[in-house]
């Protein structure tokens, strides 16, 4: 059955659009008529793929769904399901609440789906990329016990805390990135409109060049004859980068090497080590089992290692060992504190605590690696600044000072 995107108005002069599957216009309209409304206007699935693809279709995927629009959406959803509002005029509420179009749209998808009476983990389901395994389960199994609004409590708390972490770490990683892209534009600026210029009085003066010199001239003049050519390498080289990473080689290596680096290699530990903590008390807080718990949360982790650990984790329990005994053979990922307190959670049956505390713990720990990151990176990003502002200015000041000497 094809579907349609449509708008339409009721009586009382409200607009409300969305997307409802028909087995023709005449079959749409009749569908709407029966909710109280009128058709306006319509447009097929195909011509909504179209628009997709060759219109604003790109841009809006350019603005995805933010974890903090999630967690909005998250926190008034349980808070109106507390107050026993209906699923279908919550969402109704939230829609004129949420500023971000395309999130806007799913929901009014989404509620579509729960009057049709589908349920909200099902209705969710069809939006895996904004909604993950773990939201969706999550739901359900509060669904199935009646307890939806403590699931909605524990996912907002599991997403409070993710976002937190984001924020610490995207902040801690701003400044530098800022220094960096300052000197590759100033760096850009002085090789193709700068240099040039010098290339000229050294021609005049018929000055012998050092070798430092004539590097940075041939690379000049590679950029300013070359500049499209060098665009497009610039393309390759970071989409080449992006796909390596993507890929499951690629993340294997790369998750290898980001583990070796000093320091950082701490920091993406504590990091692995908390995220997984966190979710993992989430999903068992709501009820979800141990194994189904594991496999859901790898799939969450983007270090190889970690997410690897998770599934074996799982297998193994599968086979009669506890939880801390599967983790024990991953020293290199998991501090023996972790492990430990495992078996004390399993012992007197408080691994959900015990798992929220490590998470808290981890999440302190990450926050001071941030800080002393953040206060070696400053003065190591100073001496690549001052190395490469010397280097330049000798080579393009020497030809001068042999010609000063010579005379």
């Amino acid at each position: 059955m094809p579907s349609y995107f449509y708008k339409a108005k009721n009586l009382q002069g409200r607009e409300e659009e969305g997307i409802l599957e028909a087995s023709n216009p005449s079959h749409l309209a009749k569908l709407l008529r029966l909710r109280g409304y009128f058709l306006i206007s319509l447009k097929g699935e195909d011509a909504v793929k179209k628009e997709k693809k060759f219109g604003l279709g790109f841009l809006k995927k350019l603005s995805p769904v933010s974890l903090k629009e999630k967690l909005f959406f998250t926190k008034n959803l349980s808070l109106m399901i507390k107050t026993g509002v209906p699923l279908p005029r919550a969402f109704e509420i939230l829609i004129k609440q949420i500023k971000n179009e395309e999130f806007k749209n799913i929901l009014k998808q989404i509620s579509q789906k729960i009057i049709r009476g589908e349920s909200l983990s099902q209705s969710l389901s069809y939006f895996p990329k904004i909604f993950s395994k773990i939201y969706r389960e999550t739901l359900k199994v509060g669904e199935e016990t009646g307890k939806i609004e403590d699931s909605l409590k524990i996912l907002a708390h599991q997403m409070e805390r993710e976002y937190n972490l984001k924020t610490q770490t995207t902040a801690a990683m701003v400044y530098p990135l800022i220094i960096l892209i300052t000197i590759i534009c100033i760096g850009l600026i002085m090789f193709i409109f700068v240099v040039p210029k010098l290339r000229a009085v050294f021609a005049d003066l018929e000055i012998k060049l050092p070798i430092t010199t004539k590097i940075m001239l041939s690379f000049s003049d590679f950029l300013f004859k070359n500049w499209f050519l060098s665009a497009l390498i610039g393309f390759c080289l970071i989409s080449g980068l992006l796909v390596f990473w993507k890929k499951r080689k690629g993340g294997k290596v790369l998750s290898k090497l980001i583990l070796k680096i000093p320091l950082i290699s701490k920091i993406v530990r504590d990091l692995n080590s908390a995220l997984i903590l966190r979710l993992l008390s989430s999903l068992f807080s709501a009820g979800v089992p141990i194994v189904h718990s594991l496999e859901i949360a790898s799939e969450s982790l983007t270090n190889f290692y970690f997410r690897q650990s998770l599934k074996e984790a799982a297998q193994k329990i599968k086979k009669g060992q506890k939880f801390s005994q599967s983790l024990a053979p991953y020293e290199q990922l998991y501090s023996s504190a972790v492990v430990e307190m495992l078996k004390v959670g399993e012992e007197t049956g408080e691994t959900v605590k015990i798992l929220e505390e490590l998470a808290d713990f981890y999440e302190k720990e990450i926050n001071i690696s941030l800080q002393k990151l953040s206060s070696i990176i400053e003065p190591f990003l100073i001496i690549i600044i001052g190395i490469f502002v010397g280097f330049f200015a000798v080579s393009m000041l020497q030809p001068m000072f042999s010609l000063i000497q010579a005379m």
